[in-house]
C-alpha cells in the first residue's frame, strides 16, 4: 500500500509539474533597446504575465575604438498596470550600457582609461501581441551607471521582434 501511494504521489507531482512547463514559454527576439542590451538579441522564459531574459547586444561603435558589446539579464511583469491585458510592461534590468575610451593628461603624460560602463534600470515596453505571443515590442527605459566621465544617467528607447 505504501508503494502504491509512493506511486501516485510521484505520478500526481509530475503530471502537475509538466502542466507548470507548459505554461512558460521560450522566446527569441531581436532590436534595439533594454531588451536587447543595445543592438541586439534576447532569449527568454516567457508566461501568461511576464518575462525574464537574458540579453546579448553592442551599445557603441566607432572605427576608433571598436564595438561596446556585453551581456543584460531582465524581468517584466505585465499584470501590474491592467489584469485583463497583458500588452504593457514593466520592467528591471541589469546590463552594459556604454564604454569609456578617455586620455587623460597626468605629471605630463597621458594616461588612458578604458572602462565598460554597466547600468541598472527601470523600463516600460509595449508588447504589440501581449508578452506571450510573437509581435513587435516598443518601449523606453531609464537606468543609473557606474560611468567615470560621462554621465551617471541614461536611457534607450526601444524597438524589437519577440518570436
Amino acid at each position: 500500500m505504501k508503494k502504491l501511494t509512493l506511486l501516485l504521489s510521484v505520478l500526481s507531482l509530475n503530471c502537475l509539474a509538466e502542466d507548470n512547463i507548459q505554461e512558460t514559454q521560450y522566446s527569441v527576439g531581436v532590436g534595439m533597446g533594454a531588451l536587447y542590451s543595445g543592438i541586439g538579441a534576447n532569449f527568454s522564459l516567457v508566461s501568461e504575465s511576464d518575462m525574464k531574459y537574458i540579453s546579448a547586444g553592442c551599445t557603441k561603435y566607432s572605427s576608433l575604438n571598436g564595438a561596446a558589446c556585453g551581456f543584460g539579464v531582465g524581468w517584466i511583469k505585465t499584470d501590474l498596470f491592467d489584469l485583463n491585458s497583458n500588452k504593457h510592461g514593466l520592467g528591471v534590468y541589469a546590463s552594459q550600457v556604454d564604454h569609456e575610451n578617455r586620455g587623460t593628461l597626468e605629471n605630463n603624460h597621458y594616461r588612458f582609461h578604458d572602462n565598460d560602463v554597466y547600468g541598472v534600470g527601470i523600463s516600460y515596453t509595449y508588447f504589440m501581441n501581449g508578452i506571450d505571443h510573437s509581435g513587435t515590442t516598443l518601449g523606453v527605459s531609464f537606468h543609473a551607471t557606474n560611468a567615470e566621465f560621462e554621465g551617471k544617467y541614461g536611457g534607450f528607447f526601444q524597438i524589437g521582434y519577440q518570436f
